[in-house]
């Protein structure tokens, strides 16, 4: 990046669920997201069923990308218990693979990870009852302390999270109601309240808003490729963000476009 540049952009998506048959499909789409921006931002569910043959063909798509990528796993990428695997993969391919760490991009601080279900407000599953509903519970509040731990190591002015499933119940309307548990956990909105956040982005939600925003004005974005498709069907299916850097610091600011 040039010393000069005053304006970094960030292209975020997710839910690529890449397959056996996705060989040259990526490419261009790729091509696409590296021109519009200077990092891609992948949001889980990369692969379908968490093969390695998925991981390696994405990999391979991946290859014509020359600005940084950073991303998280979704839930897809576990099916096949071999997320490990498709994490080192991709790691391999050039990624930077989050799970409950934290990196510097272009200046920019960046926390990551995949999160987990359990609800949102009000409507939040308690540790209370049978022990498979503890577990459940447990997990999310595991994925929301990795999440806390990685925003506490940033030391940037400015810092993004980078998540699969929703912090918010805002950004999955659209959805089905009955679905809205398993999209995501307002567990995973209490460290974005904590530790200033410029803005997050996640997946997960094919059906969902496209933006929303946590209880102290965090902005959020659903950027699930199958949703930004839907709704910008004329456009490549990612948003891109920006950060704006002045001599005192980074200032974020969204970008107009998607795609």
């Amino acid at each position: 990046m040039p010393a000069d540049k005053t304006t970094i952009r960030f292209a975020a998506v997710g839910d690529l669920h890449c397959t056996k048959d996705s060989a040259g499909a990526l490419r261009g789409f790729f091509s696409q997201a590296c021109a519009a921006a200077d990092a891609l931002l992948l949001c889980g569910d990369l692969t379908d069923y968490g093969t390695l043959e998925e991981a390696r063909l994405l990999a391979d798509e991946l290859s014509v990308v020359s600005v940084p990528i950073v991303a998280v796993l979704g839930n897809h990428d576990y099916e096949s218990g071999l997320q490990d695997e498709v994490r080192q993969v991709l790691i391999q391919a050039g990624a930077k693979v989050l799970d409950g760490e934290a990196v510097e991009v272009l200046g920019v601080g960046i926390a990551g990870v995949k999160g987990f279900a359990g609800g949102f407000g009000r409507g939040s599953l308690g540790p209370w009852g049978e022990g498979p509903i503890k577990q459940f519970v447990n997990e999310a509040i595991q994925e929301a302390l990795k999440l806390e731990s990685a925003l506490a190591k940033l030391r940037t002015q400015q810092r993004i999270a980078v998540l699969h499933y929703s912090p918010i119940a805002g950004t999955v309307e659209g959805e089905p109601m009955d679905i809205y548990p398993f999209l995501g956990s307002s567990r995973l909105e209490d460290p974005l309240v904590r530790y200033p956040v410029s803005w997050v982005v996640h997946g997960h939600a094919h059906r969902g808003a496209p933006e929303g925003k946590t209880v102290n004005g965090v902005p959020v974005y659903n950027v699930a490729k199958p949703l930004l498709q839907r709704l910008y069907p004329h456009r490549p299916g990612f948003r891109v963000l920006e950060v704006v850097r002045k001599a005192e610091g980074l200032v974020s600011r969204q970008a107009s476009s998607v795609g």
